[in-house]
């Protein structure tokens, strides 16, 4: 008579907000692919373009920029052409900006969600990024069709020995904008009027941040200093230099977007576990 072995599957509440359970979400693995999976499908579901919207929106972005900043402001873009300047800029802040406004609302879009199964709810926020990831790399084709063009004609000369360290700006962007997301999140589970500022205050991120300028046009130092504060603009710059090969390097702004990114990103996790506890509550 053989033996018969059960398994089971014990689920306790966390005691802990450090415990991250990285673990656990690594064992999820499959599920962070089918919420990828989702998010790209839901995204463009009911739209007449569909995943032309992917190409469309940084080319508008970039066309837009062209206008107002290179033509109507004289904004000048150090010797890069202006299509090109503001196609890779816009296509950098759309990924950024997607991470932090996507996973402000994990705890309210998926309610419905948390309340029928357990998870891993790290996934979803994870899940995300990864998304924004996945459209950068589809934007970034738009950027190399472009510079190819542009290097053949010797009108730019990309930094080739910087290009390794592009996906690590990219991957450090990416967890700033989760971690800032998910603070997010954790506070619009209980005040829910704060969603309407998110937009709008991503909106003027923006504009403290080398999208549409580089920061070699800014001259005053005061302003230089208040730019490199913002954690996202060395990245951003140090991206441009890879990539376009104009640009620079402050390592001191550099290295405090790597703390602030790590700050945000403990802190983001801590808040996020301490809020799972209660979410339903809330709801």
């Amino acid at each position: 008579m053989s033996e018969t072995n059960n398994y089971y599957k014990v689920i306790t509440a966390k005691h802990n907000i450090f415990n991250l359970n990285l673990g656990e979400v690594y064992k999820y693995r499959d599920l962070i692919y089918l919420f990828v999976k989702r998010n790209l499908q839901v995204r463009y579901a009911q739209t007449i373009l569909g995943p032309a919207w992917l190409f469309l929106n940084p080319f508008i972005s970039a066309i837009i920029y062209c206008f107002i900043f290179g033509g109507i402001a004289k904004i000048k873009t150090g010797g890069i052409p202006q299509i090109l300047f503001y196609l890779f800029s816009s296509a950098l802040w759309m990924f950024f900006s997607s991470c932090v406004i996507r996973n402000s609302t994990t705890f309210n879009t998926n309610a419905r969600l948390f309340g029928k199964i357990y998870f891993p709810r790290l996934t979803l926020p994870i899940s995300q990024m990864v998304t924004s990831i996945i459209e950068l790399l589809i934007h970034m084709l738009m950027v190399i069709l472009l510079m190819v063009y542009f290097c053949a004609n010797n009108v730019i000369q990309p930094n080739w020995l910087l290009w390794f360290a592009f996906p690590l700006f990219v991957i450090e962007l990416g967890f700033m904008g989760m971690g800032v997301g998910i603070i997010i999140s954790s506070l619009t589970n209980k005040y829910r009027d704060l969603v309407l500022l998110i937009q709008y205050a991503v909106n003027l991120w923006m504009y403290i941040t080398p999208i549409v300028y580089p920061i070699s046009q800014i001259e005053k130092p005061l302003f230089k200093y208040i730019i490199y504060a913002n954690p996202v603009s060395a990245p951003i710059e140090a991206c441009r230099l890879a990539i376009l090969g104009y640009g620079e390097i402050h390592s001191e702004a550099l290295i405090w977007s790597v703390v602030f990114t790590l700050m945000v990103s403990i802190i983001g996790i801590m808040i996020f576990n301490k809020v799972e506890r209660n979410f339903m509550d809330n709801v």
